[in-house]
């Protein structure tokens, strides 16, 4: 069985929420709530508030994602 496909976008952070969840506007025009995955966590990498980041979202769920890199 495969895993469930993912759907990556870039946006900008845009507040730093509780719980290390923050909220990302999409380059689309969207927003969405993510949090910090896998080496991001890991290696405890900080993503603040205007921060470029590329977000893996679910094709089933659009409003909750995971924050996979922070660009430069």
């Amino acid at each position: 069985m495969a895993k469930e496909e993912k759907v990556e976008f870039e946006g900008e952070v845009v507040e730093a929420l509780s719980n290390g969840k923050y909220r990302v506007a999409l380059d689309n025009g969207y927003e969405t709530q993510a949090y910090t995955a896998g080496k991001m966590r890991r290696y405890r990498i900080r993503v603040l508030p205007g921060d470029r980041v590329k977000v893996e979202l679910s094709a089933y769920d659009l409003q909750r994602g995971r924050i996979v890199f922070r660009f430069r």
